[in-house]
């Protein structure tokens, strides 16, 4: 038998190396260098397609309201369009011009309240649909939903969305009633409500007014949460126009479009008048508009719809137009600024849903 030959030594500086890491881990940890593969779980998709179909149903909520807005006021749409029929179309077209104006100036007054810049075109999108959306809904509640779901998709923290929802609110009511004041001075037997309103009607509404006022003024005294709230936001809405009156460009944009949105809408009813030969004159016209439409903001009808025609016509009755006339020019204004658009409006606002902007 032979001898196993001995074993070689070493070579000296050499060691031996550890064999290399096997790619495969062990039972129940991830390997090095393989990634794993995540699939969305069932649930997760079911969530994603339920999201889908609610928006689509979302897109066609505002031509469904349309229609029924439409089937009730079917009788005031046959007069409009009848009115508009025998209108001088020249003035109709001013009228249509002025409000086409009336969404730009209200796209500037939401920038002017906002420190952040919009998108110029989507702001302006999203005010031509918030028209329609306001004719649907209470009178307010639609365009400032739809504004403040613009404003926190653009990156606008909600309290801050809300702060400029409220100084928006505020410029406009101020531009509102600047207007409407600047006109009672300069014309002040402009309108004879005497004629039109009953007697003993004065102090009813008086009396109401005081009431709301009464009752507002004591929920806030006694509830504490409610109190803290609005001065919770009575801080961020003051800190928020602090803000953006630093910087002139933004309020230029606040207050210029606050003044020019309720003048431009006067100027419409003007130029509808013209349209019907209304023997008014054009200030008088103006101031009657402003203070009808400043009556009815109380009334919490959709867009104003029914109330705000009635106004018109009593205010235009008032500064010294004939009644028929003053139902002839109302009706035709209101088809113009209100019906002409509502069904373009409302595809807007489904299309700014579907696409995320709101």
């Amino acid at each position: 038998m032979t001898a196993p030959a001995p074993a070689r030594p070493l070579p000296t500086g050499k060691h031996l190396s550890a064999p290399p890491p096997s790619a495969v881990g062990l039972p129940g940890e991830a390997s090095p260098g393989v990634t794993a593969s995540t699939s969305p779980s069932p649930r997760s998709l079911r969530r994603v397609r339920v999201r889908v179909r609610v928006r689509r149903v979302l897109c066609l909520v505002p031509l469904v309201l349309v229609a029924v807005v439409a089937v009730r006021h079917r009788s005031v749409l046959a007069e409009g369009f009848g009115q508009v029929r025998t209108a001088s179309w020249p003035w109709l077209l001013v009228a249509g011009a002025a409000t086409c104006l009336t969404w730009v100036a209200a796209a500037f007054t939401r920038q002017g309240a906002v420190l952040r810049p919009l998108p110029k075109r989507r702001l302006l999108a999203t005010q031509f649909a918030a028209g329609a959306a306001n004719h649907l809904l209470p009178t307010g509640l639609g365009a400032s939903a739809v504004n403040l779901r613009f404003l926190t998709v653009c990156g606008v923290p909600l309290a801050r969305s809300s702060a400029a929802l409220a100084l928006y609110l505020l410029a406009e009511c101020v531009g509102r009633l600047g207007l409407l004041a600047a006109l009672l001075i300069a014309f002040p037997d402009a309108l004879r409500l005497r004629p039109v309103l009953p007697d003993g009607s004065a102090l009813p509404l008086l009396l109401g007014g005081a009431v709301l006022v009464t009752a507002a003024g004591a929920a806030l005294f006694l509830v504490r949460r409610l109190r803290a709230g609005v001065a919770r936001f009575l801080r961020e809405a003051l800190g928020e126009a602090r803000s953006v009156h630093r910087r002139p460009a933004r309020a230029l944009a606040l207050w210029g479009g606050a003044l020019a949105f309720p003048a431009l809408q006067a100027a419409g009813l003007v130029a509808v008048g013209r349209a019907l030969e209304l023997p008014v004159p054009a200030p008088h016209a103006a101031l009657a508009y402003l203070a009808a439409t400043t009556a009815v903001a109380l009334v919490p009808t959709p867009g104003g719809i029914g109330s705000v025609e009635a106004a018109l016509v009593v205010a235009l009755v008032a500064a010294g137009g004939p009644a028929a006339v003053a139902t002839a020019v109302v009706l035709a204004y209101r088809m113009i600024t209100v019906w002409l658009p509502l069904v373009p409006g409302a595809l807007t606002l489904g299309a700014l849903v579907r696409l995320r902007v709101i």
